[in-house]
C-alpha cells in the first residue's frame, strides 16, 4: 500500500530541513539544505541566509524555546546592533574568501549560489544543456554579420576573451570588450518585431563561457545589492575547475538532493525546479530509487529510505525575502501558500517577501524608506490570525530583519526584481 504523507508532516519536514525551525551554523550548510540559494536578485542570497543562520548576529529566526512570547521584543533590543552586519559578512566570506559556495547559472536557467560539492552535479546536469542550447541560438543571431565558418570564430573570440581575462586576473565585461574587440560585434534581437533591439555580443559570449563552467562571476561591482560582477577564470577561483561528471549520474544524484530536501514532490515539480524534459526526469527518478507517496490523492516522490514522517518542530517564524528557495521550490504550492497567492506572487509566478509560522505562509514583508532619522524599517502584515505567540515570534523577526538593514543599508532600501501587490503596498 503507498505511504500518505499529509500536509502537515510536509510542513514539518521543510522546518527542518530549510533551517527553519533549527538555524544552520554555515552559508554553505544553508546552501546545501536548500540544494541552492536562488541568485537572480543578490539581496536574496543575504536575506535566505541570514534567515537560517545560527549566532549572535548572523541571523537565526525566532522560536518559541529562544524567545518568550511577552518579551520578544526587548529580546532583541538588547542585542547588540553592529552585530547584525555579520549576515552579510558570513555571505561574502563564504563566497569570495572561503569559496565554499559558488554563484553559477544552474536549473531553469537562473541564478544560484551552490556548494562546492553540488556545483559538479549542477554543471554536468543543467548548465551543459543550457550552454548548448543558448550556442545554437547566438549563432543562428550571428548569421546576419556574414562571417563564415561562425563556429570556428565564435571558438576562437571565446578562447581569447579567456586568454584576456586570465591576463587581467579578473576583470569586468567592458575590459574585456576593449581587450578582445569582437566582443563588440552588433547583432539584432527579435527581427521585425515590435521590441526589435540591437546590441554586442559581449555579455552573451561571457555567458556561454560561465554556463561552460570556464568562468565564474566574482565580487559585485558596488554593493551587496549590486548585480555587476567582475569575472575570473575558473580555475583561479576553483583550482582545477568544476570536477566533470557525467550528465545522467549528476542529473540523479541532483535529484537525490532535491528529494531530501523538498519531497515528497510531484512529477511536474521536478519538471519544474530542474528544468528538464519529462524523460531527463522519469531516468532520474528510476536512477534513485525513489519511492512514491500518497499526497492529497496523487503520487509524488520521495527518497527511497526517507517515507517515515518528521516529529513535529517547536513553534517557530521567519521572514522570507523575493524569490526565496523555500516557497520557490515546487510548482503545486496551495499546501503552504493557501488563499493568499494573488498578494504575494507577480503574473509570472515570482514570490515576493514572506511571513512564515509553522510551515505556512500566514503574511508578507516589504522593507520601506525611513523617514531621515533613521534607515529604513521592516513593515509587515499578518493575512490571517496566527495567535499572540506567533504574532510576538513574527515581531521579533521583523525588527531583527530591521536592525540587519539598517546596519547595512542605511541609505537604501531593498527592492524585489519582481515585484508582487502586497510588497507595493507596504513599502509606499
Amino acid at each position: 500500500m503507498t505511504p500518505t504523507m499529509t500536509a502537515a508532516e510536509r510542513r514539518a519536514r521543510l522546518a527542518r530541513r530549510h533551517a527553519l525551525s533549527e538555524p544552520a551554523g554555515s552559508v554553505a550548510a544553508v546552501a546545501d539544505g536548500l540544494v541552492a540559494l536562488h541568485a537572480t536578485d543578490p539581496a536574496t542570497v543575504y536575506l535566505s541566509a541570514a534567515a537560517r543562520l545560527a549566532g549572535p548576529g548572523t541571523g537565526g529566526h525566532a522560536t518559541a524555546d529562544a524567545v518568550d512570547a511577552t518579551d520578544a521584543i526587548n529580546a532583541v533590543d538588547a542585542a547588540d546592533a553592529a552585530d547584525t552586519a555579520d549576515a552579510v559578512d558570513a555571505v561574502d566570506r563564504a563566497l569570495y574568501e572561503e569559496r565554499s559556495v559558488l554563484r553559477m547559472l544552474g536549473m531553469r536557467r537562473t541564478m544560484f549560489v551552490v556548494g562546492r560539492g553540488v556545483a559538479p552535479l549542477v554543471q554536468a546536469g543543467c548548465a551543459v544543456d543550457i550552454e548548448r542550447t543558448q550556442r545554437r541560438l547566438l549563432l543562428r543571431h550571428l548569421e546576419q554579420t556574414g562571417v563564415p565558418d561562425l563556429e570556428r570564430w565564435l571558438a576562437d573570440v571565446e578562447g581569447a576573451t579567456v586568454a584576456a581575462l586570465r591576463a587581467r586576473g579578473t576583470a569586468r565585461a567592458a575590459q574585456l570588450a576593449e581587450d578582445e574587440p569582437r566582443l563588440r560585434t552588433e547583432i539584432v534581437m527579435a527581427a521585425g518585431k515590435p521590441y526589435e533591439s540591437t546590441g554586442y555580443i559581449t555579455n552573451r559570449v561571457l555567458f556561454l563561457l560561465a554556463a561552460a563552467g570556464r568562468i565564474v562571476r566574482g565580487r559585485p561591482g558596488g554593493s551587496w545589492l549590486s548585480t555587476q560582477y567582475e569575472w575570473s577564470p575558473v580555475e583561479d577561483w576553483l583550482p582545477g575547475g568544476i570536477p566533470a561528471a557525467d550528465p545522467e549520474e549528476a542529473r540523479g544524484a541532483l535529484l537525490g538532493r532535491y528529494l531530501h530536501a523538498y519531497g515528497p514532490a510531484r512529477e511536474a515539480d521536478i519538471r519544474w525546479w530542474t528544468g528538464w524534459t519529462a524523460a531527463q526526469v522519469r531516468r532520474a527518478l528510476s536512477a534513485v530509487g525513489a519511492a512514491t507517496v500518497d499526497v492529497d490523492g496523487a503520487p509524488a516522490f520521495v527518497a527511497a529510505d526517507d517515507v517515515e514522517p518528521a516529529p513535529d518542530p517547536r513553534p517557530w517564524a521567519a521572514l522570507l525575502p523575493a524569490l526565496d528557495p523555500t516557497p520557490m521550490g515546487w510548482t503545486d504550492r496551495d499546501w503552504f501558500v493557501g488563499p493568499h497567492r494573488s498578494a504575494l506572487f507577480d503574473r509570472s509566478g515570482n514570490i515576493g517577501p514572506t511571513i512564515w509560522c509553522d510551515g505556512r505562509i500566514v503574511g508578507g514583508w516589504a522593507h520601506r524608506r525611513g523617514d531621515g532619522s533613521a534607515g529604513g524599517e521592516v513593515v509587515t502584515r499578518l493575512l490571517e490570525d496566527v495567535g499572540a505567540e506567533r504574532a510576538a515570534l513574527v515581531a521579533t523577526e521583523a525588527e531583527r530583519l530591521t536592525r540587519l538593514l539598517r546596519g547595512r543599508l542605511p541609505d537604501a532600501v531593498v527592492v524585489p526584481r519582481f515585484r508582487t501587490p502586497l510588497e507595493r503596498e507596504l513599502s509606499a
